[in-house]
């Protein structure tokens, strides 16, 4: 008898993680929130459709700094900034930036969801996506478009695909619009009609562009909001057409949310007017901030400088009250905590409506506009949204919160991937048994 409930045991275990779906496709809106799906008031009537009878959730928590690569490597990882090696959208430069990148997928020092695909033997495809060139991927076209058309033609999979998409989903066009989303989506269709991958990770990026210049609000980024919209319901139809619908789990989901800017800082001219920065083009410094937006890391030439670390939290401690109203020091301890970059004492967040800059001279603060990410990622404004519909998603569950790095194990037991490095959690309820 103890072998039959032994027996049955392990096949109600086995039972509860087969593979539920044969396809996978994470489709990203750059700048996603959750009021975009759960305000009547955006123009989203696909997304709150797949809401209806999928799973969502009410916020999702970034990672530190909540900028567009570091959260997108968390997505296909399920792991912080610290273990992923992902630190900013750029690369810290002492000497001034020339524009260096984390585009490269060896810049990420963890297993990633592509290869788990790869290593069961199924097909992956990566679009737009960050932090993807040479990912082991079958179809790809990396984000790396300030890298140039050149760059990107180089690094796109299989050889010569750029070249096929736009004679034969542009009609020989010359040149594509990657900034509307619905050029994606069409490119996206072609691939799923096709390879039917199993996995399908696709970058949206309009939104991004549109909050930017006005903010969490403004008639272009409605505009964008619907168009990132439109190109889901592209991808589904694509899907329908290839036959692969009811094998499909869906998830569109995001990296951040958006804040509204009124005001900039340039930390770095209170370095330099304390003689902290005196020329880094020649390597003059002992102390920089470098800003991303909502956040600044500090970073010390020496590493072990406790005194230049002591001069500059003086600094910081005694910024008239009526701007250092625009900021918040994270130490070394919170970084800790959220998974933050290992090679910085600490950094900075905005607030009340600030963003940051890398300027070394004029005033330290001054009027801002549009909109920006980058900040700690402990408040709502900054969460990012999660919807889920399609095979294995359990219809009806509401979600309070959960985090980007959730998503990775959630794909992974969906497609019955061996992925034991992923460090998130998959939600309550989100899945059937």
């Amino acid at each position: 008898m103890k072998k039959l409930f032994f027996v049955i045991a392990l096949l109600s275990a086995s039972f509860a993680y087969t593979q539920p779906a044969q396809h996978v496709v994470v489709i990203t809106v750059d700048g996603f929130r959750p009021d975009f799906y759960l305000d009547p008031g955006w123009n989203t009537p696909t997304i709150r459709s797949l809401l209806k009878e999928g799973a969502h959730a009410n916020g999702v928590t970034s990672v530190f700094p909540s900028m567009t690569y570091p959260s997108h490597t968390t997505i296909v990882t399920g792991v912080q900034p610290a273990q992923h090696g992902v630190y900013s959208n750029g690369m810290f430069e002492p000497m001034g930036s020339t524009g260096k990148m984390y585009w490269n997928n060896s810049s990420i020092k963890v297993p990633t969801l592509w290869k788990a695909v790869q290593d069961k033997g199924l097909k992956a495809t990566a679009l737009f996506w960050p932090v993807s060139a040479d990912a082991p991927v079958s179809y790809n076209i990396p984000d790396i478009g300030s890298m140039g058309e050149g760059v990107r033609e180089k690094y796109s999979r299989p050889a010569g695909f750029l070249d096929t998409v736009k004679a034969q989903v542009f009609d020989g066009a010359a040149k594509i619009q990657y900034g509307k989303d619905q050029n994606v989506a069409r490119i996206a269709a072609y691939v799923i009609k096709k390879d039917q991958p199993n996995l399908m990770t696709i970058h949206l990026f309009s939104v991004d562009h549109f909050e930017h210049m006005q903010g969490r609000q403004g008639d272009s980024v409605k505009a964008a909001v619907a168009d990132a919209d439109s190109a889901v319901a592209i991808i589904i139809d694509a899907l329908k057409e290839a036959g692969i619908w009811n094998s499909t789990t869906l998830i569109v989901t995001g990296d951040h949310g958006f804040v509204n800017v009124t005001a900039t800082v340039s930390p770095n001219v209170w370095l330099a007017r304390a003689g902290l920065i005196k020329d880094v083009k020649t390597d003059d410094w002992k102390a920089q901030f470098y800003s991303f937006g909502g956040g600044a890391y500090l970073y010390l030439k020496d590493k072990n400088d406790q005194a230049t670390l002591k001069q500059v939290n003086r600094i910081l401690d005694e910024v008239p009250a009526e701007q250092k109203k625009f900021f918040r020091v994270i130490s070394r301890k919170q970084l800790d905590a959220v998974g933050g970059n290992p090679e910085v004492p600490l950094a900075l967040s905005g607030e009340n409506g600030a963003s940051f800059n890398g300027a070394l001279e004029g005033e330290p603060v001054k009027p801002g506009k549009g909109g920006s990410h980058g900040y700690f990622p402990d408040f709502h404004d900054i969460q990012t949204g999660f919807v889920a519909y399609g095979a294995g998603i359990r219809p009806g569950t509401v979600i309070p919160t959960m985090s980007v790095r959730d998503i990775a194990p959630t794909v992974a037991r969906l497609l019955g991937l061996d992925f034991p490095s992923a460090a998130g959690k998959i939600p309550d309820n989100l899945l059937k048994k």
